[in-house]
């Protein structure tokens, strides 16, 4: 009886086609007023596709990044959608599915070596060797820490980084078998250079590929099997060309974090600190990556926990060098660990940007190979009993992150979707803030009126309630129409910021109130600013 086969292709096309149904919620999601209006909604550069866009898309850094492809794909969306966020979402979910595809295409070429295959043989392949293809795909594409990345439209820079690093590495591993097959030379630098080029594209999407040619190292190690005595030179010198851009790469984001003035100081969070932040960050991304639950779209530094810090570094410390120590009997335990930390290694903290502890779209690149290494549980001196019990195994695994995958997707419906989110699990005082601003700019003034107060109680008890919180609580409670409270705000407010719109408001509550005298004296302090409340950038 013929066995059944299945060709790469085949495989990849079936993994694609699953990651798309998985996350075919998120075409119905809409805007997170957080940095959504930054990249997308009141960004007008991108509202044009001509050669004065891709000047400014090309020199600038608004959001203390260098990323001119990202600017270029948001206005290509532009082009074909205007402001309609399923268009986005679209190509985010298009560009993920594209993603896993290669994916597929990546084990396909990095199990050659482990499994000892000859290169011809891998066009088709024995059912299990399909689903083992099949599970490493899925076991990146629809875990629930890609959530972030595929349903947020900020985040197209995860995905298509992603795509331009994953067609970076093909190329580089089609030029490693040229040379093993004695190739032309014009064919393999034909491939060296595209892999170059496509590195080049991915550090003008999200800077976090600049590790990659360390990665590549590490995969010239295990599994190409490649570092041998006496030709380490030669394989560092393959990645000159890569290091150079990486550097460059590297110069040029914190110029423009510099210049954007986002890094948090050393006198505000000391050298050691920022080494418990990163011993902390990598803890909570390992945790998540084997039992993804509680994951929440903003996660706060939080230096109050310093002592779980302390226990969580030491412990990765630990865990690194039993990982290290491994090369030999388990290499590619010592591989999957270096692969996973390396594109992490610009966003654990040490270069802390803003106030985030850490964040689920940061393991988009670094979780890819890693992932492709655990079906191979079932060929280290793999029986047949021992493979169908890892596969029966790993296909409940990814059925339970298929259901957490959906259910965190509406996460991503609105801004009072994500803020709820995040009070479910950190009931932060900017969440309360920024759901109550959603609540109240959607006609829900007394949900929003609730969340203000809130937010208010917890700023108070931090020593950081600021005019801008005070003053749109009383304009809340203004259109409630309950003005004894709103006089009580606006003349907070005043003292702690007297701005004449804050004096125009309470000027209304006392005109309603009946204290017209009081009434007009605010008008005059308002000198005729009606204008609405916004909120105001304090001096410095």
């Amino acid at each position: 009886m013929a066995k059944w086969r299945l060709s790469t292709p085949m495989v990849a096309t079936l993994a694609a086609l699953c990651c798309f149904l998985v996350y075919f919620r998120a075409l119905g999601c809409g805007y997170v007023w957080f940095d959504d209006p930054d990249y997308v909604i009141n960004n007008q550069a991108i509202r044009s596709l001509d050669w004065q866009f891709l000047h400014w898309a090309f020199t600038n850094s608004q959001v203390s990044l260098w990323m001119p492809l990202t600017w270029v794909s948001l206005a290509i969306d532009y082009h074909f959608w205007g402001l309609n966020p399923f268009g986005y979402h679209l190509t985010n979910i298009l560009l993920h599915g594209g993603n896993v595809f290669l994916v597929v295409l990546l084990a396909d070429r990095l199990y050659q070596p482990v499994t000892g295959e000859p290169e011809t043989s891998m066009s088709h392949g024995s059912l299990f060797r399909g689903g083992m293809l099949l599970a490493a795909a899925l076991l990146f594409g629809i875990h629930p820490l890609r959530v972030e990345s595929v349903a947020w439209i900020t985040e197209r820079k995860d995905v298509l980084n992603g795509f331009f690093a994953l067609c970076s590495m093909l190329c580089y591993l089609a030029y490693v078998r040229g040379k093993r097959a004695d190739r032309p030379g014009c064919q393999l630098w034909w491939f060296y250079g595209a892999s170059l080029l496509w590195f080049i594209c991915s550090l003008m999407v999200k800077p976090v590929s600049l590790a990659l040619p360390f990665m590549l190292l590490v995969l010239d190690w295990y599994p190409l099997a490649r570092v041998r005595s006496g030709e380490i030179k030669r394989l560092l010198l393959e990645k000159v060309p890569f290091m150079v851009f990486s550097v460059a790469m590297v110069v040029i984001s914190l110029l423009a974090a510099t210049m954007q003035g986002s890094f948090t100081s050393v006198r505000s969070l000391p050298f050691a600190m920022r080494c418990l932040v990163a011993g902390n960050g990598l803890f909570e991304y390992c945790r998540l990556m084997l039992f993804p639950v509680g994951i929440v779209p903003f996660y706060v530094l939080n230096m109050a926990a310093l002592t779980m810090f302390i226990v969580k570094t030491v412990i990765i410390v630990l865990f690194t060098g039993v990982m290290v120590f491994s090369w030999r009997k388990r290499p590619w335990l010592t591989a999957g660990w270096l692969l996973f930390v390396l594109p992490l290694l610009p966003v654990l903290g040490f270069f802390q940007n803003g106030e985030q502890a850490f964040a689920a779209r940061f393991t988009y690149l670094g979780s890819i190979i890693p992932t492709l290494f655990v079906p191979l549980l079932a060929t280290e001196r793999g029986t047949g009993t021992r493979k169908t019990v890892l596969l029966v195994a790993t296909c409940l695994v990814l059925c339970w992150y298929g259901a957490e995958t959906r259910r965190l997707i509406p996460v991503w419906d609105n801004s009072g979707t994500f803020w709820s989110r995040v009070i479910d699990l950190e009931p932060l005082g900017r969440a309360y803030q920024e759901r109550g601003l959603y609540n109240f700019d959607n006609g829900n003034a007394a949900a929003a009126a609730d969340d203000l107060a809130a937010a208010m109680e917890i700023a108070r008890a931090n020593g950081v309630l600021g005019f801008n919180l005070v003053a749109h609580r009383g304009k809340v409670l203004l259109a409630l129409k309950r003005y004894d409270e709103a006089i009580v705000d606006f003349t907070e407010a005043i003292a702690m910021y007297p701005d004449p719109r804050y004096c125009y408001q309470r000027g209304l509550a006392l005109q309603s109130l009946g204290k017209f005298a009081e009434a007009d004296k605010d008008f005059q302090r308002a000198a005729g600013d009606t204008r609405p409340i916004k909120w105001i950038e304090p001096p410095p």
